[in-house]
């Protein structure tokens, strides 16, 4: 079998230092919160090349106190893109505002930015791009946009740890970055959490407020807050595994390029690094029209992938009341009726991406 991901071979390879730094935690009984939390918020911080992080419980909480420091509310409208995972949009929901859909790059994936402007209202009060597959959206006219018409940047980083835009950290070049430490994301927790990162002091507080009940200092309630805390646990595993971060994203850099060079004449749309692009492949999407004939022979060569995401958000049903119909937004929907994510971890072999490329190439 050869896994989509391997936590397992992960954990092994860095056992000795996970268990150390989680018996730590129990034996402080910081369970909630604590000095590794704190010392993991200062840590990602820096590697985010940002002045402020707030460690949350998950990364949907970090979109949703991010938009809500920002005064995002009921009334308002945020633009994003519908091909996600659903969170991006359940956190607008959860402020009482609309979501407004704005369709992806057809090679990219991430929101074209060029269908962005004639989506703005004067009930528009963010944008909300997300950093898909671990490519970052294109976020200089993004914020040329934003700034020009008074909008804030919330970045939706969940699946882009490392990744840079021109140079520049994801995460720290819109207002707010969120990002979320699910256990197979890039830089992954042993359960849930999420965090928050930002230069601007203002929303920092505000933000770290919220995730504690809204409390400035304990039983002062000053807003009507949440409990979004991060555990101990889970700041001590992160901060083993950040220093293992760099390490990790050039070997699924090199897993992406051998990927390419053993595609190359598959006849399937392989990713598309985009100029401006650092690419930390959370996932190796490629594209096919026979998707779910290629997913049926891999999976009978024992080969596990995924489909990130099969159906756009606008046409879940969950979010129907929205308003949007098949053909709204051609791009995404064809899009997510043709990718599928192959095996991608640092842990992979050569010779198991040889193995899958060459199910690949006698499948199509």
């Amino acid at each position: 079998m050869i896994p989509f991901v391997d936590l397992k071979a992960q954990y092994l390879s860095i056992k000795e230092e996970i268990d150390t730094a989680v018996l730590k935690v129990l034996e402080s009984t910081q369970f909630i919160l604590g000095s590794e939390v704190t010392a993991f918020e200062q840590e990602f911080a820096q590697y985010c090349n940002a002045d402020y992080g707030i460690a949350l419980n998950t990364g949907t909480s970090a979109l949703h106190l991010a938009l809500l420091a920002a005064g995002i509310g009921p009334g308002d409208e945020v633009i994003t893109t519908p091909f996600t995972f659903v969170a991006t949009v359940a956190a607008i929901v959860y402020t009482g505002a609309t979501p407004v859909f704005v369709d992806i790059d057809p090679v990219s994936y991430t929101i074209d930015v060029t269908k962005m402007e004639q989506a703005i209202t004067e009930k528009t009060k963010a944008i909300l791009p997300v950093h898909l597959y671990g490519q970052p959206a294109d976020m200089n006219p993004i914020m040329e946009i934003a700034r020009r018409h008074g909008l804030i940047v919330i970045e939706d980083a969940a699946q882009a740890h490392r990744a840079e835009y021109k140079g520049q950290r994801i995460g720290s070049i819109g207002d707010i970055g969120c990002f979320s430490f699910y256990p197979g994301k890039n830089l992954g927790a042993y359960g849930e959490s999420g965090a928050v990162v930002t230069n601007n002091p203002e929303y920092a507080r505000i933000i770290k407020m919220l995730r504690d009940w809204g409390q400035e200092q304990r039983y002062h309630h000053v807003l009507k807050g949440y409990n979004y805390r991060m555990d101990g646990i889970q700041g001590a595993i992160l901060r083993v595994k950040l220093r293992y971060l760099d390490a990790w994203t050039e070997a699924r850099r090199k897993h992406a390029a051998l990927y390419d060079k053993l595609l190359v004449n598959s006849g399937i749309i392989t990713p598309k690094v985009m100029p401006y692009s650092h690419h930390v492949y959370h996932v190796y999407a490629v594209r096919t029209s026979q998707r779910d004939l290629l997913q049926q022979k891999l999976k009978e060569r024992e080969i596990q992938t995924g489909i990130h995401y099969p159906i756009p958000v606008h046409l879940q049903q969950a979010y129907a009341d929205l308003g949007y119909k098949v053909g709204d937004f051609p791009c995404a929907e064809l899009v997510a009726n043709e990718v599928l994510s192959l095996p991608m971890c640092a842990e992979l072999s050569s010779e198991q991406i040889e193995f899958v490329s060459a199910v690949v190439c006698e499948s199509i």
